[in-house]
Formats: structure tokens, sequence, C-alpha cells
């Protein structure tokens, strides 16, 4: 069972936004390289220190930040509601002349389309479940309301550009991670309440919020169509938790659990990075910048969780005033601090 939402002088609202940016920022230049060059050129340990003033981000908390807006402005919280708010942020985030860090092609497709005025369901990339789904939903599980309808936004917010049943799933349990941290869950307590999240959920399809996104060639009933990606999600969780519970080799974490390029494993690679360092935030986006996968994603997951966990608490003060859209990640924080 998890506790209420803990008192807000833990700032955990915070705590995870800024979090997110500074894994993001710690793994922007690591993206693509290789552990042994990550290495050479920060040390054993990976990056540990912000550079530049702003450190910049990519285009993961850019579209984190265009999420946390969207439902900032919401008055409610209903497909109807939120979904052209998503739209614009997303369209007004693809033509922006900041959208210059090497963003996903399956973001730029989706809200071109979206652009064009099409359907979100014919917009989306079907077949897409690239971490872009939930690089970005983290904003969602800072929100004080149900889990279904969390669910429902995770899945909706993911859906616009990727449509298949794993980004779905997978952008779900990321937000649903968060709500359970910012609870009071621990973080070693998370890949077992995870688990148990994504069994109970496996065959709920959200028809309020997906509509018709589940009609695929082959493809019988939306249940099926949502089983497929909760199964993938429950796979990449089978492996953390073996990892987990092996002796930490200090290697790098993708051999076990996947390089993220993927919303399951990104996911779970995340979780692994803040599962292994609960008690050294830092080390947490360090181990994150320091794979041979897709590092920024990782290492921002990573941070947003060990965020929830800790609050602002768990990062360096001068680091808030470093860090690019400080305003912003400032401003959503406090509304939901």
């Amino acid at each position: 069972m998890m506790a209420a939402v803990t008192s807000t002088a833990v700032l955990r609202a915070s705590g995870s936004l800024f979090g997110l940016a500074y894994g993001d920022a710690l793994g922007k230049p690591t993206e693509f390289l290789t552990v042994a060059d990550i290495q050479r050129r920060y040390g054993p340990t990976g990056p540990r220190e912000l550079t530049g003033d702003p450190a910049l981000v990519t285009d993961d908390t850019q579209m984190a930040l265009a999420v946390g807006w969207a439902l900032h402005e919401a008055p409610t919280f209903t497909p109807d509601a939120v979904e052209p708010l998503l739209r614009r942020r997303f369209v007004a985030w693809s033509v922006s002349p900041d959208n210059n860090r090497a963003p996903g092609m399956t973001c730029l497709r989706a809200c071109a389309d979206l652009d064009r005025g099409l359907r979100w369901q014919q917009a989306t990339v079907a077949g897409s479940k690239g971490c872009g789904a939930n690089m970005r939903v983290t904003p969602v599980g800072l929100l004080d309301v149900d889990l279904d309808t969390m669910a429902g936004l995770a899945q909706l917010q993911a859906g616009l550009t990727h449509g298949h049943a794993t980004g779905l799933a997978a952008s779900e349990l990321t937000a649903y991670a968060v709500v359970a941290l910012r609870g009071g869950l621990t973080l070693p307590e998370l890949p077992a309440i995870l688990t148990e999240r994504a069994h109970s959920q496996r065959q709920v399809y959200r028809q309020d919020w997906l509509g018709d996104l589940w009609r695929r060639p082959g493809v019988d009933t939306p249940e099926e169509f949502i089983a497929h990606g909760w199964d993938e999600c429950l796979a990449a969780l089978r492996r953390l938790t073996t990892a987990l519970r092996a002796p930490d080799d200090g290697g790098d974490p993708c051999r076990a659990t996947g390089q993220g390029w993927v919303a399951e494993e990104a996911l779970a690679t995340a979780l692994y990075c803040a599962v292994r360092h609960a008690d050294d935030p830092v080390a947490a986006l360090a181990r994150g910048a320091r794979t041979a996968g897709d590092s920024d994603s990782i290492a921002a997951l990573a941070g947003a969780f060990v965020g929830a966990a800790t609050g602002m608490a768990a990062w360096p003060s001068e680091w808030a005033e470093r860090i690019e859209y400080a305003d912003q990640l400032a401003t959503l924080g406090e509304s939901w601090d």
C-alpha cells in the first residue's frame, strides 16, 4: 500500500523535474560513445559535473516540459481537454528553433501530421515503441489524480507520437513509478510494485483515452493489442529483477537490461541505475550516462526517479541555477509541490 503524498517540504516534484534535466544534461555528451570512450573522457565513474552555463539538455527535457505545460494548462484531465493541449505543445516544439538537439524521427514525423490536423490515431507512428514515448512522461506522475486518470494521461501523451502498445504500457509504468516514489515507496521496492501493476493492467485497454488506436492488421481485439505491450514490459522487468539480484560488477547495465532505444528498455535500465545508486543520486545519473546505449534518456529517467524519491535535496544546490530551462522547471515544480 502506497503512503499518501509526503510533505511539500521534501519538494519531490521539483526534485523529479530537475533530476530529469540533470540526467539529460550529463548524458547528452556521452550518447553514441562506448563505455571505454566515456571512461577515458570522464574517469571510471562517468560524468558527475554539469558543464556549460547553462548546461544544455536534449529533446528529452524539452518534450517533458511540453507535457508538463500541457498538463499545467488543462482545465480538467479528460481526453478532450488534454489532447489539443498536448498536440499544440508538441507541434510548437517540433518547429521551434531550439529543436536542434538531434530529435527523434518518430516524434518529428508524428508532429508533422499532427500539425496537418490529422486525428492523432492517424498521425502517430503506429509501429514505434521508441523511448520518446516515456522519456517525457514523468510529469504525469506528479499530478494528484486517481490512477485511472494517471494511466490514461500517460498512454495518451505516448500515443500521439508512438502508437505501439509497448510504448503505451512503458509510459504508464514510468509515470506510475513516479507516483509510487512520490508517495513514499523506496527505490528497491519499485521493480516488484511495477511488476504487480503490469500484471493487473495486462488486458486493460483504455478506450476512452485511446479510441480506435488498437485497430491493426492481424489484431482481433483491443485486449490482444494492449496485452502484447504489457508482456514486453514484463519481460524487461524480469531482466531487471535478475540483474539486481546479481552482484553489481560496475559495468554497463545495458548488457543486462537493454540499451534503452526502445521504451521498455529505457525504463528497465534507468531503474537499474536508480536502484543500484539509491543512496548516491549523482552516481545514479552518472551510471546512466556511462552506458553504451541511449545515455541521455536513461540518465534522465534515472534522475526523475531518484528525484521523486528524495526531492531537491538529492541534487547539488548550485545546479539549479545552471541547468537550461531552470525557470520553467522551477515554475512547474513549485506548482506541483
